[in-house]
């Protein structure tokens, strides 16, 4: 595989969430939130570096908007550089994330932040088309390259 960004910028990483009384509370209406769906998705893998897509700065909880009442959670990611290739592997492996995590009866939307890559158009219906996504998934290898960018960082 060729790497395209060579010298990735790595930031640094939100402290990690701390734990309310309320989270132990059953009488606690529990609702998503951006900084839980984060929490889900900031230890993906990168396809191309051992970096996770928060330390690229592929992801940021600005980026990621929560609504309860339609039960819908959108992200947007911003790949490293504008002609990146892996872009549309990013974007599946976050929208495979989000399905597995998140309840049933959320409707997950993935794409690339606008004016940050070449081709954002393109994948941005290719990740909304849901029928090219399971078509996707059915791919074993694809499966195989995704499920290596879902990962635990601590167990590569």
């Amino acid at each position: 595989m060729v790497v395209e960004n060579v010298n990735p910028s790595v930031y640094q990483r939100l402290e990690e969430r701390t734990v309310s009384e309320t989270d132990y509370d059953n009488n606690y209406e529990d609702m998503i939130d951006e900084r839980e769906v984060f929490d889900i998705i900031r230890n993906l893998q990168d396809p191309e570096h051992p970096l996770t897509l928060e330390e690229l700065n592929v992801l940021d909880i600005d980026s990621i908007k929560i609504d309860n009442k339609s039960s819908t959670c959108r992200v947007e990611f911003t790949p490293t550089i504008p002609h990146c290739s892996m872009a549309t592997l990013i974007g599946l492996s976050i929208k495979v994330k989000l399905l597995r995590s998140l309840p049933s009866n959320f409707k997950t939307e993935v794409s690339i932040k606008e004016g940050t890559h070449a081709s954002e158009t393109a994948i941005n219906k290719q990740l909304a088309d849901k029928e090219r996504v399971a078509a996707a998934l059915e791919n074993m290898n694809l499966l195989q390259v995704v499920n290596r960018c879902l990962e635990d960082e601590y167990n590569r």
